[in-house]
């Protein structure tokens, strides 16, 4: 349970309890001298980034400090952070946080050496062609269980010119190290707990029902369901259950994994959620993945069997039941309308999850009528 394992897919990923003792060998790894600590007040709060900077010291390395983050990263939080980069001499970047932190380490350092405006790096026009490889090196440390955005190549940012969260993709936006420390995660909140577990479930399920061609993450994906199913309401319930937070923190890494396949219509649900709304990212995608898979049923009756067996062992079982009674088990509520969601913003929500590309690759081909459709059902 304690031991440390070192493997690569292809990010290098040293995963265990006391993971994040590996940090300034890290550093210098990557040819580090000055990093600069990308976080958000919350970490800062939990004392873990006083942690980090005490390891660093202790390795005669100095590090500055961007903790302007918000809880769903804008352009303005990047250009800030791109400017603390620059004014510190900075050589490298550690992301330290949940999603928001890792995905905003990865963007600074696009930004640092690619020239403005970001929205043509968006990746539904085919962005990543634009991004070379001069981007400084990233390491990331989750403190959640959730995005996977530690092992990910993509970054994503609300931008300023269409006020819509846009992914940014590229290889050379993977980070060079994460450090996988469950011990990190054992004060999360239950209610964080279910959130962020329920984002990994969904990149897991998403990517194993998506289009897009690659046996070798629909495996990722199955094992990492297995192991939500295995953990997930063991972490909520139990939060200082390590081999739980261990599962968890594997499981997301898997689910970033699997997601190089693409997503689904659910993405695409959430992520308007999350600007028009300002819903947890992980919460909105958990209240909507029911009613998604039942829309995607017919598509995908045989993969959803698979999903079903994954997360119960029956494949006989109806996957959106099973997950409406994991959302109710873990605290999670089953309508937009009892977190705050307005009937009138359906409309505004309808229009960016259009836009966004995620649902490209879902199973079963989505008109605009289809995703208002889904957000009626789910109020």
């Amino acid at each position: 349970m304690a031991m440390i394992t070192t493997f690569s897919f292809p990010t290098k990923i040293i995963f265990g309890p006391g993971a994040l003792d590996h940090l300034s060998a890290a550093v210098h790894e990557i040819g580090g001298k000055r990093p600069l600590l990308v976080t958000d007040k919350g970490v800062i709060a939990s004392g873990i980034v006083e942690q980090i900077q005490t390891k660093l010291k202790q390795a005669n390395l100095n590090s500055a400090i961007f903790d302007e983050v918000a809880s769903n990263p804008v352009e303005a939080n990047v250009a800030a952070g791109v400017a603390c980069y620059k004014d510190a001499t900075c050589d490298c970047l550690i992301a330290v946080g949940g999603g928001s932190p890792l995905d905003m380490g990865k963007a600074i350092a696009l930004m640092s050496t690619h020239a403005w405006p970001m929205e043509q790096y968006d990746d539904k026009i085919d962005g990543w062609q634009r991004i070379t490889s001069n981007v400084p090196r990233v390491i990331t440390i989750p403190t959640t269980a959730g995005t996977g955005s530690e092992v990910g190549r993509s970054a994503v940012i609300t931008l300023k010119s269409t006020q819509r969260k846009t992914v940014i993709f590229s290889p050379n936006l993977m980070p060079r190290v994460a450090l996988c420390d469950p011990m990190l995660t054992l004060k999360l909140p239950p209610k964080l707990t279910a959130a962020t577990g329920m984002d990994a479930l969904t990149h897991c399920l998403e990517a194993y029902v998506s289009k897009g061609y690659h046996p070798m993450c629909d495996g990722i994906a199955l094992q990492g369901l297995k192991l939500i199913a295995r953990s997930l309401v063991r972490a909520v319930e139990h939060g200082e259950d390590l081999e739980a937070r261990s599962d968890m923190m594997m499981a997301a890494s898997m689910g970033a994994v699997a997601f190089q396949k693409g997503l689904g219509v659910c993405h695409s649900l959430a992520h308007p959620l999350s600007t028009i709304a300002g819903l947890h990212h992980g919460l909105a995608n958990a209240i909507m993945l029911p009613y998604v898979l039942a829309f995607n049923q017919s598509a995908v009756a045989e993969r959803l069997a698979d999903v079903a067996a994954a997360l119960t062992g029956d494949r006989t079982r109806n996957a959106a039941d099973i997950i409406s009674e994991m959302n109710k088990r873990i605290g999670i509520p089953a309508r937009l309308s009892e977190v705050g969601v307005r009937r009138e913003q359906i409309p505004a929500l309808t229009e960016q999850a259009f836009e966004d590309a995620c649902h490209l690759l879902n199973p079963r081909p989505v008109a605009k009528e289809d995703l208002r459709a889904l957000y009626e059902a789910a109020m």
